[in-house]
């Protein structure tokens, strides 16, 4: 018996240790989704995620500043299936962007962004665009009652929110690049493919991917009408 247990430990331990970079990142993505919406709360409103194209996680945005300060995240999208039905694979962004102003210290956060509408998500399968610049961004409100009515809310092509410390709250990331990452789709993937192609070719989902499709599906299997 005890053999067992060593072995089927082993057996964990180095399927672990296999998994690349990217593909825990990925997995990390479906966790930060997760633990966000079991909070009931303060979690993105139903109604907002039910109305959304697409999904941006960003597990570990980094943010340092001493006079200028700066942005790097790297983290992965999935848009709703042809017809709206179900979510499907994942392709992977880089989130780099800057700020002036006076400002000391660092932290660490994990973003997410909602793409609410068609216009929004096609800008995704573009090389990359700046939150602000080509595609209006807005602090997306939080708990139960989202104030989605409001003319910030109806206009904006992505709500943006982040989770730092424990706090999940609605970020306002204007000024950021999201640009996709070649390197992370090849890693998942075993070729090279441009968040187009996988978007729009929906390959088979990297195992990694599991959860955070699984996340999406149970909290907005159906595009709202």
């Amino acid at each position: 018996m005890n053999k067992f247990f060593a072995v089927t430990g082993l057996l964990v331990s180095v399927s672990l240790f296999a998994q690349s970079n990217e593909e825990k990142r990925l997995a990390a993505a479906g966790d930060v989704l997760k633990e966000i919406m079991d909070v009931k709360d303060k979690a993105i409103p139903q109604e907002l995620l039910d109305k959304s194209e697409c999904a941006v996680v960003v597990p570990g945005l980094k943010k340092g500043a001493f006079i200028l300060g700066g942005k790097f995240g790297r983290g992965f999208f999935v848009c709703r299936k042809a017809g709206g039905d179900g979510w499907g694979s994942p392709a992977s962004v880089r989130v780099e962007g800057g700020s002036v102003g006076f400002q000391i210290g660092g932290s660490e956060s994990d973003v997410i962004l909602l793409v609410m509408n068609k216009k929004g998500a096609n800008r995704l399968l573009n090389n990359q665009f700046k939150l602000g610049g080509e595609a209006s961004v807005a602090a997306g409100p939080v708990g139960r009652t989202s104030s989605a009515q409001t003319d910030v809310l109806m206009t904006a092509e992505i709500l943006s929110y982040s989770r730092s410390r424990g706090v999940f709250a609605g970020l306002s990331l204007e000024g950021a690049t999201l640009r996709q990452d070649l390197d992370a789709n090849k890693d998942l993937y075993g070729k090279t493919m441009t968040n187009k192609e996988i978007i729009e070719g929906n390959p088979a989902a990297p195992a990694a991917a599991k959860n955070l499709i699984g996340e999406l599906n149970k909290y907005s299997p159906r595009k709202a009408k």
